[in-house]
């Protein structure tokens, strides 16, 4: 599969791998250029959901511009592979960083991770897409530290109060990531961007404390932690932590959407006033 072009684009390097697809550094035969490529696996081409789900997330990204959301350049539409063109990032998930424990490189680079993924989130919404699946898988950052939130298979329209179309709106699948999902996401209601800064602030307690807010023993009982119960302090997992930053995380863990930062321009303004580690880290020499 590696000598093969599809829609002018060189297949070169597999670099990822999932359940349904598969990302690839491809070469755009006309200009030699490097970018990345999704597309379903080989066994998956003909699952008419996945067909409609990559087409989805690659709309999606299309119409989001911002140097912290991953750059879609060109969607393709061959019957035999479904893909999309994106600009090649060569970086690890923050949750393979967490998996290969590189808590360093993590502490000294937590505050600004935080703050680009809020900015990019913010430029999200504000665009009208609520993202429904922010966690650290999700988040791409490169050695410099840079940035680029991905994945747009579940983004929705945020949903506007009132309208005839509320009266007449299906109630939406469930879908998310169990450990990340906020209450309103669980119960299938409309959302708005206050699912998202919940889903943000498990992931940047797991980037904290190596743990996400909630676990359970079952699948049924993590999201009913998720629904009912408060979240411990991550300064309790982390007595590094400071008081600010703890409270900043579990006022957007709250459960009802009203008793979070209103949008994520909110967690800038705090973000931008406090630190988020008692200690100063003392970057390393590059």
């Amino acid at each position: 599969m590696a000598e093969e072009v599809i829609g002018g684009y060189k297949l070169v390097n597999c670099m990822f791998t999932g359940r349904t697809g598969q990302v690839w550094e491809v070469v755009e035969v006309s200009s030699a250029r490097h970018f990345a490529m999704k597309l379903l696996l080989p066994e998956k081409q003909d699952d008419k959901e996945l067909r409609k789900q990559i087409a989805h997330e690659a709309y999606v990204g299309k119409q989001l511009a911002h140097p912290n959301i991953i750059k879609i350049i060109a969607i393709g539409t061959s019957e035999k592979a479904p893909y999309y063109v994106m600009e090649y990032f060569p970086a690890g998930s923050l949750k393979i960083r967490l998996i290969r424990k590189q808590f360093d490189f993590i502490k000294e680079r937590v505050h600004s991770i935080l703050k680009q993924a809020a900015i990019g989130m913010a430029y999200m919404n504000a665009s009208g897409w609520v993202h429904r699946d922010v966690k650290p898988d999700n988040m791409l950052v490169n050695s410099a530290g840079e940035l680029r939130i991905i994945d747009f298979a579940l983004a929705l329209r945020v949903e506007k109060p009132g309208g005839l179309f509320k009266l007449f709106r299906r109630k939406p699948v469930v879908q998310g990531t169990y450990s990340y999902m906020s209450p309103e996401q669980i119960r299938g209601e409309p959302l708005d961007g206050r699912a998202d800064i919940y889903s943000y602030a498990a992931s940047a307690y797991e980037l904290t404390t190596n743990r996400p807010p909630f676990r359970g023993s079952s699948m049924s009982d993590l999201l009913q932690k998720q629904i009912m119960e408060k979240a411990t302090s991550p300064q309790v997992y982390n007595a590094d932590l400071t008081d600010e930053f703890s409270s900043l995380i579990l006022k957007c863990l709250s459960k009802k959407r009203e008793d979070r930062p209103e949008s994520f321009h909110e967690v800038l303004k705090v973000l931008n006033t406090i630190r988020i580690y008692k200690t100063d880290v003392v970057k390393k020499q590059e």
